[in-house]
């Protein structure tokens, strides 16, 4: 059975009172972890939303997962970790079925890593009916969930559903210039919303990713 390290004890799920909303709520925006793309994003990411965050496994997208679980403030999270090493905090959920998530789904940050391993283990069909369900709880919660995808793993037609069903797309991009390595973002999609016409310059240091507090016209 998965463990959990008691990290984040005392966490239970939350019960909103009759007829609240959190468009009414006055803060409808959640950190994200990192300040450069706070600025971007007018304050964080919109409350209630489905994440989609894609790029290589060396692009930075599983740092800026962890920044985004573990950002500061009194909300807690849930991080799903079935294809890589736990951390203190961290469920385990390697051998468990999506439809079982929903056991350690708690908080309002919550992100599994990774959907690919997902994808690759129950199919695509499953995977999109597990977020169909998961998308339609935080609507209601105001809860975030961030899921990470890998590129070149998956063929173009799951991608594409994948991107369709999300709320939000962002993708971590790695290059090279001259000498340098050049890493940055782009928010590609925001549903009901412009996405930002930028890229976000970003670094990674033995802290996580920085990232510019200034961006890059596309």
């Amino acid at each position: 059975m998965p463990e959990i390290s008691p990290a984040h004890p005392d966490v239970h799920s939350r019960t909103l009172p009759t007829g609240f909303s959190f468009a009414e709520s006055g803060n409808t925006r959640r950190p994200t972890g990192i300040v450069g793309l706070n600025l971007l994003l007018d304050g964080g990411f919109p409350k209630g939303t489905l994440i989609m965050v894609h790029g290589s496994p060396v692009a930075g997208i599983d740092l800026a997962a962890k920044q985004f679980w573990r950002a500061e403030g009194e909300e807690a999270g849930t991080y799903l970790m079935n294809d890589g090493d736990t951390e203190v905090g961290m469920v385990n959920v390697g051998d468990v079925h999506p439809d079982m998530y929903q056991d350690w789904m708690i908080g309002d940050r919550m992100v599994i890593d990774s959907l690919s391993s997902i994808v690759i283990k129950y199919g695509i069909d499953a995977t999109l009916g597990f977020l169909r369900q998961s998308r339609g709880e935080i609507r209601e919660s105001g809860t975030n969930i961030m899921f990470l995808v890998y590129d070149g793993v998956h063929a173009p037609m799951e991608m594409t559903r994948l991107m369709r069903i999300s709320d939000i797309v962002m993708e971590f991009k790695t290059g090279i210039s001259q000498s340098d390595i050049e890493r940055t973002l782009a928010v590609q999609k925001i549903k009901g919303a412009a996405a930002p016409q930028r890229l976000l310059p970003f670094i990674i240091t033995d802290k996580g990713i920085e990232a510019s507090t200034t961006s890059r016209v596309v």
